[in-house]
């Protein structure tokens, strides 16, 4: 098991490798660059050969990726131009990190607990109405664009009947910081109304982040449990006289998670880098809202941070997810 997860981690560790190499060049070739978005538009040729020679672009290219590669090891992505004008990036990210955090996990745990029950219960009763009303629900899930349910819920649920807050992280509480995950926060110090009130601010746009993987996870939970059910084996194991708990538990359940676990992996990468439009409809102050405003006043400190991050994510949750494979299907750690 040991040699198999130190595999992956080299793997992981090629793969940011060469990420880091094609962000760096993706950026220089950006039209204007990181010079003319620290200068701007009245730049004149001295200024602007002054920020060269202070960012390092007036050294070789491959001295520049070195330096580049030094700085993004040790933290050091540069100033802010956009997001928070003047501030480390490094400052603003770990500021913002907490809150998409938050509003992932619950988006995932909602994802999860509604999406595996209901496969599972679907593929046990197929055909009938709860199948058709759960296939419905998930082609919605998919088809619908993630900006028009958070408009939806946003409308009814906090401006029309007022039972949820509409933009922000929490309200105006005289709250104590401790983690900046401000539930867990209140938590810890027993403010109950401050981590209710954040919990409050997390639950529409944790719902509307939840629904394309919730439906993924239904439609794969649904398949897997499918395809098992009509293995030899299972028929085997009610044959002998197992109770339908165990051969459940046992047979069906430990087989048919094998894909749910890797679905899971991808669906939390891809929401961990991908809560922009949801963050800024509702007025969320995480990192995909830092995201959105870099992209577009072209903030390139903040850019080449994000994408790292986001990146970085995405590979060491599929990290976990192979090293969750292998633990349940210990035939995988000999591939």
């Amino acid at each position: 098991m040991l040699r198999y997860v130190v595999r992956r981690i080299g793997q992981m560790i090629g793969v940011l490798f060469l990420l880091s190499v094609l962000l760096f060049v993706w950026l220089r070739a950006l039209p204007g660059g990181p010079v003319s978005a620290i200068c701007g538009e009245r730049c004149t040729p001295p200024r602007r050969a002054a920020i060269e020679k202070t960012l390092g672009m007036d050294q070789p290219v491959l001295v520049q990726y070195f330096s580049f590669l030094k700085r993004a090891v040790t933290g050091d992505f540069g100033l802010s131009t956009k997001v928070d004008p003047g501030r480390e990036v490094t400052a603003i990210f770990m500021e913002r990190l907490p809150g998409t955090l938050e509003l992932s996990l619950l988006a995932m745990i909602i994802a999860i607990a509604v999406g595996i029950p209901l496969g599972y219960m679907a593929a046990k009763r197929r055909g009938g109405i709860l199948d058709g009303l759960s296939l419905t629900g998930s082609l919605i899930g998919v088809a619908v664009p993630v900006f028009f349910t958070a408009f939806i819920l946003k409308y009814f649920f906090a401006i029309e009947w007022h039972l949820f807050p509409v933009t922000g992280r929490q309200s105006d509480l005289d709250a104590t910081r401790i983690t900046n995950f401000f539930v867990l926060d209140g938590l810890l110090t027993r403010e109950w109304d401050a981590a209710w009130d954040a919990f409050k601010h997390l639950i529409l746009p944790a719902i509307t982040l939840s629904t394309i993987p919730f439906a993924f996870i239904f439609r794969i939970t649904r398949g897997a449990v499918s395809e098992v059910l009509e293995e030899d084996y299972v028929r085997t194991a009610e044959a002998k006289g197992l109770t339908a708990k165990v051969v459940n538990r046992r047979h069906v359940l430990r087989n048919a998670l094998l894909p749910v676990v890797t679905i899971i992996g991808l669906q939390t990468g891809a929401l961990l880098g991908g809560a922009v439009l949801t963050e800024f409809v509702f007025g969320f102050p995480g990192l995909g809202d830092a995201l959105a405003t870099a992209s577009r006043d072209k903030d390139f400190a903040m850019l080449q941070l994000l994408i790292l991050a986001a990146a970085a994510a995405y590979v060491l949750v599929n990290l976990l997810v192979d090293i969750a494979y292998a633990y349940i299907d210990p035939r995988v750690r000999t591939r």
